[in-house]
């Protein structure tokens, strides 16, 4: 069963009626789990802010609630009033785990464009040399690196592996200088690379698993996904707000 099937809330029959210890609940949830079949294993589970509730990190970020019984699983926003104000504590979770796993990709698997002078803040960007919105935002990264963004490509073939996206990213990052293999690419030029042990298939699967569905798909540093193209003052205001 996929993620997004699940109903808010899934009633799950089990025997337990009674308050559960910690370990317990954990055991519980679990086995609730289990009998949705979920396509994303189980990272965590813990005490969430809701009272009687648990926090179920899946990996990839994603979070569920479920009660300490397993009895209900619920999908959704968890919001709390501060100040008389909403804040969204799914939200601040997913975005802390995706930064986690955006920030540890190590540099030397991405291709860099630096910025211009002082470094201020960085984006990942999911990308595919295909795409014509990705060329479209590429021929503004000189913008972004000029107003002190540094932009780090993470390879995202849109149509899978073994596709003609796929085989140039692997091209790119199978290249002496990736980032002069970038530019060709996008300009249309062929170029020629060696294969090689790359890391195009792994970032494919980091951006599936935090839900990343098309390209270009920028990531800023709090692990805020911003899903399509945006112009680049307007990327550079969020990347630059970005904590």
């Amino acid at each position: 069963m996929r993620l997004t099937q699940i109903f808010a809330a899934a009633a799950i029959a089990l025997a337990s009626t009674f308050a559960v210890a910690d370990d317990a609940a954990d055991k519980a949830i679990r086995q609730s789990l289990e009998k949705l079949e979920l396509e994303v294993p189980v990272e965590s589970i813990h005490s969430s802010p809701l009272p009687g509730m648990y926090e179920v990190k899946l990996k990839g970020s994603r979070v569920l609630y479920a009660s300490a019984d397993g009895q209900y699983i619920v999908q959704g926003n968890l919001y709390q009033l501060k100040d008389g104000k909403p804040v969204n504590l799914t939200e601040k979770t997913e975005r802390l785990g995706i930064s986690k796993l955006i920030n540890a990709i190590p540099v030397a698997e991405t291709v860099v464009y630096p910025a211009v002078g002082e470094t201020k803040s960085h984006i990942t960007v999911f990308t595919d040399t295909t795409c014509p919105y990705c060329h479209k935002l590429h021929a503004e990264v000189p913008e972004l690196n000029k107003r002190g963004i540094e932009v780090r490509y993470v390879a995202f073939p849109r149509q899978g592996l073994n596709s003609p996206g796929d085989e140039q990213l692997q091209a790119v990052w199978c290249s002496k200088d990736k980032k002069a293999a970038m530019d060709k690419m996008v300009d249309g030029k062929e170029i020629k690379a060696a294969k090689c042990d790359n890391p195009v298939s792994k970032q494919f699967a980091l951006g599936q698993s935090i839900g990343v569905n098309g390209t270009p798909a920028i990531v800023l540093a709090d692990g805020q996904v911003i899903p399509g193209y945006q112009p680049a003052p307007q990327v550079a205001k969020l990347a630059l707000g970005a904590k």
